[in-house]
């Protein structure tokens, strides 16, 4: 079996295990983080009602403004920050936190200690 074969069935046996511990609900909605090698997006999602909260992407222009990159650790900080604030918003304080098949390191990990810091519990 080729080396990205067993990557993908290593992340796909990951994903799995993330997913049946995590459930997003309208009190504890779920912060799911999504990330490419261009760009960092996160949501806050109620799966009981399949609706979205709150999102934020580096791939929107406010956002991006005054980033040297749209795929680094001080661009998933900013997106931490700003769904954070967007959460608030929309009456969210706690969610679940879903990394999907990202290891929890890095970008996910500085997204995620950035939207605590702004205020969301997880």
């Amino acid at each position: 079996m080729s080396q990205q074969k067993i990557i993908n069935k290593q992340r796909e046996r990951r994903s799995y295990r993330v997913r049946n511990g995590v459930r997003g609900t309208a009190e504890r909605p779920r912060l799911s983080v999504y990330r490419s090698n261009r760009h960092i997006a996160a949501q806050v999602i109620d799966d009981e009602q399949g609706k979205t909260l709150a999102a934020v992407s580096t791939q929107q222009k406010d956002v991006a403004e005054g980033l040297e990159s749209t795929c680094n650790v001080e661009a998933a900080i900013k997106i931490g920050q700003i769904l954070a604030e967007r959460a608030k918003a929309a009456g969210v304080d706690k969610v679940a936190f879903d990394r999907g098949y990202y290891r929890y390191h890095g970008k996910v990990a500085a997204l995620a200690k950035a939207a605590r810091e702004a205020g969301l519990n997880f």
